[in-house]
């Protein structure tokens, strides 16, 4: 499965995830936890997902099994070290074709914040 965190698209590799992520403690965590969760990551880093990929991908991970029809995940932070409630986060399906267009475009090192944004977030169209 492949999921845009930001503007960083992984691949999310059923068997190997279900693996890491089964168990009580996760079983018992709802979507809205794990939000919260990526709220105070992204508050003490705010390009995780390029500078603690491996963190990004667990992130990823959870919300996908969590909320299978998302395959995106944007969480913004003002700024470094703000407050988790401060960082603002969306969520979107994509179509698989946009996601594999996205992912080639990662593949490529050619996906940058300004692309995703246009094909997903649409921060920027006004």
């Amino acid at each position: 499965m492949l999921f845009l965190l930001n503007d960083v698209v992984f691949r999310i590799d059923g068997e190997a995830m279900e693996a890491e992520l089964s168990g009580r403690t996760f079983m018992q965590l709802s979507l809205p936890e794990i939000v919260r969760a990526g709220q105070k990551s992204y508050a003490r880093e705010p390009l995780l997902q390029r500078t603690k990929p491996d963190e990004a991908l667990r992130l990823a991970a959870l919300i996908s099994v969590k909320a299978p029809m998302i395959n995106a995940a944007l969480f913004v932070a003002p700024s470094v070290e703000c407050k988790a409630d401060e960082v603002t986060a969306r969520f979107v399906s994509a179509q698989f074709e946009v996601m594999a267009d996205l992912f080639t475009r990662h593949q490529a090192g050619k996906l940058d914040a300004v692309s995703a944004d246009k094909q997903i977030w649409r921060r920027l169209a006004a």
